[in-house]
């Protein structure tokens, strides 16, 4: 059974255009992001899904360089680009990451796709985000089978179907069973994904501190670096984020 971690990439963004590949003491956000993922455990490959756009190129020089596959599909349609992904490399399992999320901790993913895989005879999908949140923003980690993101392929129809690749699955909770695994304590008012100005500032602080002293640090050091500089939240607590129903 192989499990695939396939990362949704593009140069485009409405609010920070280019931000994954803004870089940091060097390098780019989506090269700390790939430097983490690519020390999961639980699974076998982890795979950039972009798409056919010729601005995209600088993705497809990344994952050339770090030996990571890549996918090109359509751009609006981000269920069909996962979807060719998963087909192509031949995933039983898919783990859905976004690719605004450097920070995100191995350790966290490992949790959740090792939960799915010791439950995949209870629940059809498991995520650390799909209520009550209570991991910091940047966490979220996704996790289902191929059969279910094949059916969403197949079946999905309506526009927020398509662009969000999980939206069908969670609209039909009769059909697929669904767990959400909880942190420990609420730590949901932490926002360490990147989609404006604001945003990149706080991660900048945050790898510049983090990253030169311990290149594996986790989310607990994340956790313990806010507390010991509780002005920085003030740097992007008042961004909204886009919410997807």
């Amino acid at each position: 059974m192989a499990t695939a971690i396939i990362v949704q990439a593009r140069m485009a963004s409405t609010r920070l255009p280019g931000k994954i590949m803004k870089e940091v003491l060097g390098k780019t956000l989506l090269e700390y992001q790939l430097e983490r993922l690519l020390r999961v455990k639980q699974a076998d490959q982890v795979i950039i899904a972009t798409t056919d756009h010729g601005e995209e190129q600088p993705i497809v020089d990344l994952c050339q360089r770090m030996g990571v596959p890549y996918f090109r599909g359509s751009e609006e349609d981000v269920l069909a680009r996962y979807y060719g992904a998963a087909t192509q490399y031949g995933a039983d399992v898919v783990v859905r990451i976004t690719s605004d999320c450097p920070l995100i901790d191995p350790v966290v993913v490992d949790k959740v796709i090792g939960f799915y895989l010791s439950h995949r005879e209870e629940y059809d999908y498991v995520s650390n985000t799909f209520t009550n949140r209570t991991y910091p923003r940047g966490m979220d980690t996704e996790v289902f089978s191929y059969e279910a993101l094949k059916e969403a392929y197949e079946e999905a129809t309506d526009q927020a179907e398509r662009e969000h690749v999980t939206i069908f699955i969670k609209r039909h909770p009769e059909r697929y069973r669904i767990k959400n695994l909880p942190y420990d304590k609420d730590y949901s008012h932490y926002r360490w994904t990147v989609d404006t100005p604001e945003d990149f500032t706080l991660i900048e602080k945050m790898l510049t501190a983090l990253y030169p002293v311990n290149p594996h640090f986790t989310l607990e050091d994340c956790l313990t670096l806010m507390a010991e500089n509780p002005e920085w939240i003030t740097i992007n607590e008042q961004i909204i984020q886009k919410l997807v129903k």
